[in-house]
């Protein structure tokens, strides 16, 4: 595990979240959820060793984090907070160049596949046309795309971002969420980010991690969904009409988190095979065998064996 909280209080005086304890592995994607003030940023500060924990540890790649250094924390975790303070006179190319300096003294020059990587990452997060754009004309959403390249230059393998989506309009939004799930996937970068919108774990997210009632509820997306009532609200989903999807049989709540699972996870076809759900567990035909999985990660696990 290369995140992990063993029975950890968080908070100040008191804890906002009691008895944390969950991980994540590199090449995940978490989403961070929760109603206002629930602890949701004091979790954030307190893997980044910002907040001492109340109670219990924190380790990152197997070190705790009362034992790290604040560079050896941003060699390991780059962050991008909802409001970052905006160096004045920079521009796009000079914040995204930043991420590099944990590396270099402040004095020396960018080589040649640091500023090739610059450019690449502009050019990925749509920002070409801003390169040289002085951070204070850029719209909100255009800045927050900035500072998030910014950390993603900064190459550690832990990306923490808190609401990185709020100021973005749909477009926007989705090419940042893709990128880091490209990040999770073919870099393999563990993400964490927080947001009000919960829709988002659907189809970007791998883990949740949901505040609530003072206790952090952590797995698979589609299994704290379904053990949450008040954040499944399946008049909200809307089923990919490109995505020719398995047989599946259950109701249609269950069905469409079972679409955006093999969506997420599962580029092949899956068109021969036949999911029902009876009795709360997932029968899966279509194999020289029939398997049976009781939830939605033994399915990942159980079709990532198989293929």
């Amino acid at each position: 595990m290369h995140l992990q909280i063993r029975q950890a209080n968080l908070g100040y005086n008191k804890p906002l979240i009691s008895n944390a304890d969950t991980s994540l592995n590199l090449g995940e994607v978490c989403l961070l959820i929760g109603n206002n003030g629930v602890g949701k940023t004091t979790l954030i500060k307190s893997i980044l060793h910002q907040i001492p924990l109340l109670k219990g540890e924190i380790s990152i790649n197997n070190k705790n984090i009362k034992e790290l250094s604040a560079k050896e924390i941003a060699e390991q975790i780059a962050v991008v907070f909802s409001s970052s303070v905006i160096p004045q006179n920079y521009t796009v190319e000079d914040l995204i160049s930043l991420g590099k300096y944990i590396y270099y003294p402040f004095y020396f020059e960018l080589k040649k596949e640091d500023r090739d990587e610059v450019t690449h990452i502009i050019e990925t997060l749509d920002l070409v046309q801003y390169r040289h754009t002085p951070l204070r004309n850029l719209s909100d959403g255009n800045l927050q795309k900035a500072f998030i390249g910014r950390a993603i230059t900064q190459n550690s393998p832990v990306i923490i971002l808190d609401e990185p989506t709020t100021h973005l309009d749909e477009k926007n939004k989705i090419i940042i969420l893709k990128t880091l799930r490209a990040l999770a996937k073919e870099h393999h970068k563990l993400i964490l980010f927080s947001s009000h919108d919960w829709r988002l774990a659907k189809e970007f997210a791998d883990k949740i991690w949901y505040v609530k009632d003072e206790y952090l509820y952590s797995g698979m997306v589609e299994d704290i969904l379904l053990q949450h009532e008040e954040l499944t609200r399946a008049t909200l989903f809307e089923i990919n009409p490109d995505y020719i999807p398995p047989h599946i049989i259950a109701p249609d709540v269950y069905k469409e988190m079972l679409f955006s699972l093999l969506q997420k996870n599962f580029r092949q076809d899956l068109s021969h095979l036949t999911f029902e759900l009876k009795n709360k567990k997932w029968t899966i035909s279509g194999f020289a065998d029939i398997h049976q999985c009781e939830s939605f990660e033994d399915i990942v696990i159980l079709l990532k064996t198989i293929h």
